[in-house]
């Protein structure tokens, strides 16, 4: 039976992943995550070759161990520089090397980063082929179904099928079209319609190709949905906004049982002793946690007990989760 007939999870052959998410996917959200799923893949933020090169590398690249199997995204379009920011996502220890051909930003258009480079298949093509070189880890490629005026299924083929040529074989496709000119990166998430069944077309026409699909995508239904068509199943800010749903996928997918919430929270606190003594503030922490009760009785008053400014220590945070638990 072909992947693409498949209707039961196979984590050999299919797998699950957070998307990269600037701002959200902090190595403190990651280490989170972990804690309810040990099976998921997790990426960096989007970074930039140029923070990496000129800048703090220790700061952005670093992360704990136990976040594996973890992805670094890059953002970039010149060739030499991809591909020693690959070598040096390597040595720090990324399992996969991941190419931003996605974000519709005007800050990164300037910059020829992210969904403009889907203009340009060849030059995406020699990026990979020259991250490729550099390293011996899985090099990606996250994209759109197109751009502007590049909005049909045959522009995303020839996308797809020029950076294969380069030796790419997985694809990460966010089901829209991301429109340059007149919509902000929030607007790009939610106006262009969702397009899944051209990632299920692309799939079924490029079966030799790993492809996962992403994109408005919130439920543990919906995820089994989509695994039925393609490889994989990438989960933005659902993942975020309602972290708990990686439990969920354990207990579904995996047949694992989760930690409970609570117990999450238990788990946590080490951490989080450990990231206040490097200097971090609370709040850096406790805001990735503020979802762990969505569509729960109750939530609201969950980040109300985070919110403000009267929890300021792991004391503070332990006493605010005795308070909410009792409630």
């Amino acid at each position: 039976m072909s992947i693409i007939q498949m209707t039961v999870f196979n984590p050999k052959l299919q797998r699950i992943s957070v998307a990269p998410m600037l701002d959200w996917t902090t190595r403190d959200y990651r280490y989170f995550a972990r804690l309810l799923n040990r099976h998921v893949w997790l990426y960096t933020e989007m970074i930039s070759t140029g923070a990496i090169l000129k800048g703090d590398s220790k700061r952005y690249l670093t992360f704990d161990k136990t976040e594996q199997p973890i992805a670094l995204q890059l953002g970039g379009s010149n060739i030499k520089e991809l591909a020693e920011c690959s070598r040096i996502g390597e040595h720090y220890g990324y399992d996969e090397i991941n190419l931003n051909v996605g974000c519709p930003s005007d800050r990164v258009q300037h910059h020829r980063i992210g969904a403009c480079l889907m203009a340009e298949p060849a030059h995406v093509a020699e990026c990979v082929s020259a991250m490729q070189a550099a390293v011996n880890v899985p090099v990606t490629v996250k994209h759109r179904i197109g751009i502007d005026h590049l909005d049909r299924y045959e522009d995303m083929l020839n996308f797809v099928d020029t950076v294969a040529a380069a030796g790419c074989r997985h694809f990460i496709v966010h089901a829209r079209t991301a429109w340059l000119n007149g919509l902000s990166p929030k607007e790009n998430r939610e106006v262009p319609p969702l397009r899944y069944a051209d990632v299920y077309r692309l799939k079924m026409e490029r079966p030799s190709l790993t492809i996962e699909i992403n994109g408005g995508i919130a439920t543990v239904d919906e995820v089994k949905n989509h695994l039925a068509h393609t490889d994989g199943v990438m989960i933005g800010r659902a993942a975020y906004h309602n972290v708990y749903i990686l439990a969920d996928l354990l207990n579904d997918l995996w047949e694992e049982e989760p930690l409970n919430r609570f117990e999450v929270l238990e788990a946590f606190y080490p951490y989080v002793a450990e990231r206040l003594a490097q200097g971090l503030t609370l709040n850096m922490m406790t805001r990735h946690i503020l979802g762990l009760f969505q569509n729960q009785a109750g939530a609201r008053k969950w980040r109300q007990a985070l919110s403000g400014h009267q929890v300021k220590t792991l004391d503070d945070l332990r006493e605010a989760v005795k308070f909410f638990k009792n409630i």
